[in-house]
């Protein structure tokens, strides 16, 4: 087993790219994609694209089903709404029909995997996990070894001991045979964390690991600048927030 795992890309086709380009020079073949192609940035057709080519799973996040008219947008803030505007009127027929096609949780029961975009627990309803509190109410929905998500844009491994007792980890985790795990791999194009690189997971046999990598940052401002897309929007992808 070994596979790399990506989540929220929203539409920045620069960090998707070195997050391709890095899988590539690994030698991964297997790519998990977790959801939120689009939504925030300026590339969403492109984006669209190159998941739909790499990835051998595709899931539908709460900013894709918000493009669709699936999920009520009047949750989202005023700067996320906006961007799900601009994002419907440069959509393709095409990778609409695509993101149309996407799930939004998907099982490898082989690898004894469940992925997810927001969490086990009514995944439709786009729920955070964001504690540990949080991971031990999910950890009953799933009974898979595994369970990758995304969506807060906060990477984070959590793992439960046949105890109950839970342990996180920031960076890498080295895989138990009793333990069971939540993984959130972060974000790629709109990190959260206070690192502005782009993030992913890797998981083989033996380890589970948050994977950075460096994109260019101003390029993809100018592209949102371009489009008149939120300053705000604009300015958190500077500083990871």
């Amino acid at each position: 087993m070994r596979y790399a795992v990506l989540s929220d890309v929203h539409s920045n086709l620069e960090a998707l790219t070195v997050v391709v380009a890095d899988i590539e020079q690994k030698k991964i073949d297997d790519v998990m994609f977790l959801g939120d192609a689009v939504g925030y940035g300026p590339s969403p057709n492109e984006c669209i694209d190159l998941l739909a080519k790499r990835c051998k799973i595709c899931l539908a996040g709460n900013h894709d089903w918000g493009v669709l008219n699936r999920t009520d947008i009047t949750y989202f803030n005023e700067y996320a709404r906006d961007a799900i505007e601009w994002t419907k009127g440069v959509l393709t027929i095409k990778n609409k029909n695509i993101l149309k096609a996407f799930p939004v949780q998907k099982e490898d029961r082989d690898e004894d995997i469940l992925f997810v975009h927001s969490s086990p627990k009514e995944p439709g309803q786009w729920h955070y996990l964001l504690t540990l509190w949080d991971a031990e109410i999910n950890f009953h929905y799933f009974d898979n070894k595994f369970c990758f998500l995304g969506h807060s844009h906060q990477p984070l491994i959590i793992e439960i001991r046949p105890s109950g007792e839970l342990i996180s980890y920031n960076g890498i985790a080295r895989i138990k045979k009793n333990n069971r795990y939540i993984i959130n791999a972060g974000s790629v194009g709109q990190p959260r964390d206070g690192d502005p690189r782009a993030c992913y997971a890797i998981i083989d046999s033996e380890n589970i690991e948050i994977v950075r990598v460096p994109y260019d940052v101003e390029l993809v401002q100018e592209k949102m600048r371009k489009e008149f897309l939120p300053p705000v929007l604009i300015e958190r992808l500077s500083v990871g927030r």
